[in-house]
């Protein structure tokens, strides 16, 4: 075969019209790009110069040069520049029309650009042959389907081993982001001699705003006339060339008009450098407004006594520190009894906020929390004030509130007088006297009032230390003896409970090393054990401080609206720990020892709260309306189900009516449990409406609803302004949920079962809108209360709290509506909880029920 010495015009004429167009196209682009490859390795060191100088340019080298420096640069530049396009002309060498076949010829399988620019040298006219050959050049233009330019390759690193062009490249970068395009006309003006840019005088000048406004330094010269900077910002100046040809005057710092450099903008004024080149700025402070600061809530107490105040801090650049100021208020103190004499002066208490350490501070929601159960002020009136500050220094108008300051909460009547002597004491120790007389008649018969005779001993040296006194005592004895007559109150509140409860702590330690340290299953027996024999001790301390229990259980009420713990619940606890701990399960058993422990903790301090009352008593009437009226729902929607997929004649008539046996026949009874737990000047009435109730027990769903509005009436008359008010209170959520209750047995009548179950949805949301106002009346008379017992006890505990020492939610579920978990890593813990539920939904060894619970777990975060 010979080759062809046109391979490109042969390829065109041998191919059909779209191949040729393609492979046309292919060799053209492939050409192109050599042509570029070759004028890159030979030009590459002219280019690299252009580019590096224009980069130095836009940074303003220029103009930190004297003029002869420049012009040396310059002239070393050029003659660069000429000998690099020399080399550059010297060694381009540009490509020849079968390279760029060959290049795209060795990117195809077989080189079918070469076979086809060839020629068979013999073997024509035999059929056999040319058949062979046909076949030859078939198959090598099927191979030219994938044909493409070949990109260029310019390989440059061999010829430029120190990176020239990258550094160049760099500068030229670094040039666009931190430079200025205007700043490369000065080298533009250096041929006019009327232009003295070069030579000076010239500047340049930085506005720096302050750290806090997070806003970037701004370049002087790329300010408008008219710019606003926020209070503080630094402005920088440099001068270059002749001394005292530029000047700069400006009326914002503050000061007399200077000259120096480096000032700050302390006010609104005028910046101008005076000279060939100056400029006047007229400067604006950026509005930068106070910090607000709130008191969200009333101050509540945990409960250990711990005083827990909400706030809110806001501000426009962020919040520098916070902090709350408690002060005694005197104009509400009751004086009466020690309270008489005037206080002695005491310093206000200043509890720093805890900010958060990194994040936007523009807006800062939190709680601060303090105990402060044995401070002089606990237990009386005191005024609140939170002030805050930003970075720039202004304070906020102080957030003003009025409480009593939570402290810890005694019910043994000797330990609360003790307490109240104490409290007395550090009012005025002038009160000493009184104090020691009191604490002596209370003590007269210590076989009955101390189990220990330990504490009975030492209050006596307390009251022979008052009475044997010279004088006033000192400040360090009031200190000392406010401390002693603590720890007593403590030692008589918790007596053999405290015993019990270290005993318990010790237990749970034990088996928390035991845990860690991976002890044998035996050491986990004994452990168990002895925590179950401890729990059950202190359980047993519990029940006999508080008395049996109307409830039929030996444990501890959490309150009316909260749950109780028996001491078969918690033993199931402990053995669903063991069978943790057995499974190799230690962190789910770890979390669940916290558990008990914090369960353990709050139950002594829930236990003491007061019961019944009307006011929870209307509550509990109200949660079981509510029960009956969601039950009566069910029932109400089950009939309509039951009515559109029967589709049967005379359908209808029984579903409204008589399909509302089926429900009943479920609670045995019509009438609404509330009527159950009514207070004593209800049980008359509503022993009526129980009695007309079991008469209904295979009732109508129209004659159920029409209970529930007779039981709902009879409760409205024994609730606090249950009877009228306004469209937000008590009375006008009863009033709505009455006339949406009876709406719904209108339409129960006529066999609307739609309409009815419409009326009977408003009524459950205007009841659970009236168990929110009660709530709201019960919390607001308990926080009364606590004002007027402020100088006798500590203040009431709120009631109804669960075994975990959290309040129930507003519309009468359990739960809470409070965050479980507090503290400067909830974001974290809340993380590792939600990785932890992952993690055991993937787990197939779990049932199916459990992974189904953890499943609508994740649904709901």
């Amino acid at each position: 075969m010979e080759p062809d010495r046109d391979p490109a015009r042969h390829l065109t004429e041998t191919l059909d019209r779209p191949l040729a167009r393609r492979v046309s196209t292919a060799l053209r682009a492939t050409g192109a790009g050599l042509v570029v490859e070759r004028l890159a390795q030979a030009f590459w060191p002219a280019f690299s110069l252009v580019v590096f100088a224009a980069g130095l340019a836009m940074l303003g080298v220029q103009d930190a040069l004297p003029l002869w420096a420049l012009w040396s640069v310059l002239a070393v530049f050029g003659l660069a520049l000429i000998l690099s396009l020399v080399f550059g002309l010297r060694r381009l060498r540009l490509p020849a029309q079968g390279e760029a076949i060959a290049r795209v010829d060795a990117q195809l399988p077989g080189r079918p650009l070469q076979a086809l620019s060839d020629h068979a040298l013999f073997g024509a006219g035999d059929t056999a042959s040319e058949a062979i050959w046909t076949a030859h050049r078939t198959r090598m233009i099927q191979r030219l389907a994938p044909i493409r330019a070949v990109a260029p390759t310019l390989n440059l690193a061999p010829r430029d081993p120190f990176a020239l062009r990258l550094i160049a490249l760099t500068t030229l970068g670094m040039g666009l982001v931190f430079g200025s395009f205007e700043r490369m006309g000065s080298v533009t003006d250096l041929g006019d001699t009327r232009s003295e840019v070069a030579m000076g005088p010239i500047w340049e000048g930085w506005v720096r705003p302050p750290a806090y406004s997070g806003k970037p330094t701004l370049y002087l010269g790329d300010l408008d006339p008219n710019f606003e900077v926020p209070k503080g910002a630094d402005v920088t100046l440099r001068f270059y060339g002749e001394d005292g040809v530029l000047t700069l005057r400006e009326t914002v710092s503050g000061d007399a008009p200077a000259d120096r450099p480096d000032f700050q903008i302390e006010q609104p004024g005028e910046i101008e450098i005076d000279g060939p080149t100056g400029r006047l700025w007229d400067v604006a402070l950026q509005p930068d407004t106070p910090p607000v600061a709130e008191l969200t809530g009333p101050m509540t107490r945990a409960p250990s006594g711990e005083a827990r105040q909400d706030f809110r801090l806001t501000d426009d650049f962020g919040i520098s520190r916070a902090i709350l100021t408690i002060t005694r208020d005197l104009d509400a103190t009751a004086r009466q009894y020690g309270y008489v004499l005037p206080p002695e002066p005491r310093d206000e208490i200043s509890v720093p906020v805890m900010l958060p350490q990194t994040g936007d501070r523009r807006e800062i929601e939190g709680l601060i929390a303090e105990n402060l159960a044995q401070h002089p002020f606990a237990g009386l009136p005191v005024r609140l004030s939170l002030s805050a500050w930003d970075e720039a220094g202004q304070e906020s108008t102080a957030a003003l509130a009025e409480s009593i300051l939570p402290t810890r909460r005694f019910f043994d009547p000797l330990a609360a007088a003790i307490v109240d002597q104490r409290r007395e004491l550090l009012w005025n120790r002038e009160n000493a006297a009184r104090a020691a007389q009191v604490l002596r008649a209370v003590s007269v018969n210590p076989s009955e009032m101390f189990d220990e005779m330990t504490s009975y001993i030492r209050l006596r040296e307390v009251i022979g230390q008052i009475e044997g006194r010279d004088g006033l005592l000192s400040d360090a004895q009031v200190e000392d003896i406010a401390a002693t007559l603590w720890d007593i109150a403590l030692e008589l509140e918790d007596g053999e409970l405290k015993e019990a409860l270290a005993r318990l702590q010790r237990a749970q330690e034990r088996l928390s090393q035991a845990m860690r340290d991976g002890a044998t299953p035996e050491e986990i027996e004994e452990l168990m054990q002895e925590l179950r024999e401890a729990t059950r001790d202190y359980m047993q301390q519990l029940a006999e401080q508080q008395g049996p229990e109307d409830d039929g259980t030996d444990m501890p009420d959490q309150g009316d609206q909260g749950q109780q713990i028996t001491q078969d619940q918690l033993q199931e606890l402990i053995d669903r720990i063991q069978e943790l701990m057995e499974q190799g399960r230690m962190a789910e058993a770890q979390q669940l020892m916290d558990m008990l422990a914090e369960m353990l903790e709050n139950m002594r301090v829930t236990q003491g709260q007061g019961q019944g009352g009307q006011g929870n008593q209307g509550m509990q009437g109200l949660q079981d309306t509510l029960r009956d009226q969601q039950e009566l729902n069910d029932d109400t929607f089950s009939d309509l189900q039951n009515q559109f997929g029967e589709d049967q004649p005379g359908q209808e008539g029984q579903g409204q009516e008589g399909q509302g046996q089926e429900g009943q026949s479920q609670d045995g009874q019509d009438a609404p449990s509330g009527q159950d737990s009514g207070s004593e000047g209800q049980g008359q009435s509503q022993g009526e409406n129980q009695g007309e109730g079991s008469g209904r027990e295979q009732g109508t769903l129209s004659e159920r609803q029409q209970a529930l509005r007779d039981a709902l009436r009879q409760q409205r008359r024994n609730l606090p302004g249950g009877q009228s008010g306004d469209e937000d209170s008590l009375g006008g959520a009863l009033d709505r949920a009455d006339r949406a209750m009876e709406e719904a047995e209108r339409a129960l009548r006529e066999g609307d079962l739609s309409g009815a179950l419409d009326g009977q949805a408003e009524a459950m949301e205007a009841l659970r809108e009236g168990m929110r106002q009660l709530g709201e009346q019960q919390a607001q008379q308990q926080q009364d209360q606590e004002g007027q017992d402020g100088q006798g006890n500590a203040g009431g505990e709120p009631q109804g709290r669960d075994p975990l020492g959290r309040r129930p939610g507003d519309t009468g579920r359990f739960g809470s509506d409070d965050e479980f978990y507090e503290g400067e890593d909830v974001y974290r813990r809340a993380e590792e909880l939600l990785d932890e539920i992952r993690r055991r939904t993937e787990d197939r060894e779990r049932t199916a029920e459990e992974r189904d619970y953890l499943n609508r777990l994740l649904d709901q975060f």
